[in-house]
């Protein structure tokens, strides 16, 4: 089961932007990030520790899964308009501007909102409410892709997503680690 976990992460890896149909530049750029990058990363990595995938898991890959894809919607905000011209449909050509920015948004709230859901439904503490000391940064850089078109400074907000993403991780790590862990 794991060569093949690790054999369709590759492949989608190979064919986001290789292959006769890059899925990059057909708009599921976002989603094989946040299947791969959130629900296969940490859904796999505990199933191969621990032998079991209980709710929580997968609970746990979502917020991951998407900050990994906002990232890249910030970068594809950043470049809709070569994207277009190059004919390259993401996800952020085919939304529009205002919509990807909206979507953005929307991304890093939801990562906030579901990291407390295990601690909502009783199987862990609410020392999950750690990953929310990330919140003024994303507050910051949200702001920054709402209100900015020039690249330098969507450059900084792609360098401070990717900051963000680790510090959220690091502190939602934490949180898990504080409440016990995922008991599967």
């Amino acid at each position: 089961m794991l060569l093949v976990i690790g054999a369709a992460s590759i492949l989608a890896g190979v064919l986001y932007t290789g292959g006769p149909r890059p899925y990059g530049y057909e708009g599921l750029g976002e989603l094989f990030v946040f299947l791969f990058f959130g629900i296969v990363a940490v859904a796999g990595s505990y199933f191969v520790q621990v032998q079991k995938l209980p709710w929580e898991a997968f609970v746990c890959a979502v917020p991951v899964g998407l900050l990994a894809s906002a990232i890249l919607v910030v970068n594809n905000v950043r470049d809709i308009d070569t994207d277009r011209r190059a004919g390259k449909r993401t996800l952020a050509v085919r939304l529009g501007r205002e919509r990807t920015r909206r979507l953005y948004v929307a991304m890093l709230a939801g990562a906030f909102a579901t990291a407390p859901l295990p601690w909502a439904f009783g199987s862990m503490t609410a020392w999950l409410f750690l990953s929310w000391l990330a919140l003024p940064l994303a507050v910051r850089v949200a702001r920054t892709v709402r209100m900015r078109t020039d690249g330098p400074a969507l450059n900084g907000a792609l360098a401070k997503t990717g900051a963000l993403q680790l510090l959220f991780c690091l502190l939602f790590a934490a949180g898990i680690i504080a409440s016990g862990g995922i008991e599967g």
